[in-house]
């Protein structure tokens, strides 16, 4: 085993990468898939259908439903919570559950919740207690109840208000393709 996993986690998995901590009271269903170098924090759950890229940081209290995808390099604060069903029931189930996708280098705060189905852009910013309700896009800052625009942020995570320039220094950016690159 080239990862490790506290005595008191319960990984049944063997798609895990090198390197990767799991961490006492977690639980890790067979067919989830996770990369290297991840840091999963107590009291967390991963489901079947879930794909954890390298570099990746789930804290304490998260649970990954099926159809939940994270690629490389992301943040999952602690308490964050996923859905995969729009229209719950108990003993109901879907033909097929919502897919949610956190692209490479995604920050979610503490105790989001993310509505199934959703896209949250690469190196996009989800402020602590926000509600996601629709897709993020790349290098963009979201926060509130429902989330709301409020800036963006770069990849080296400096954040920008609505006009791209960063409040602390007074530097303007522009976005090109999408990213934003000071000028």
């Amino acid at each position: 085993m080239s990862y490790f996993k506290h005595p008191l986690a319960d990984v049944q998995a063997v798609n895990i990468g090198k390197d990767t901590k799991i961490w006492q009271f977690a639980i890790v269903l067979p067919n989830a898939v996770i990369g290297e170098n991840c840091n999963i924090c107590s009291h967390c759950f991963i489901e079947n259908e879930v794909s954890i890229g390298n570099n990746v940081t789930i804290k304490s209290g998260v649970q990954l439903w099926d159809g939940v995808t994270v690629e490389d390099d992301v943040f999952i604060g602690p308490n964050v919570t996923f859905t995969n069903d729009l229209v719950p029931r108990s003993k109901v189930y879907p033909g097929a559950f919502k897919n949610t996708k956190l692209k490479r280098g995604a920050s979610i705060g503490a105790n989001t919740t993310l509505v199934a189905g959703i896209f949250v852009g690469a190196y996009a910013f989800i402020g602590a207690g926000s509600v996601v309700t629709k897709d993020i896009p790349n290098y963009t800052v979201w926060y509130g109840n429902p989330a709301v625009h409020k800036g963006y942020i770069t990849k080296d995570a400096i954040l920008l208000d609505l006009q791209l320039i960063d409040k602390e220094t007074g530097k303007h950016y522009q976005l090109i393709e999408g990213v934003p690159i000071a000028i």
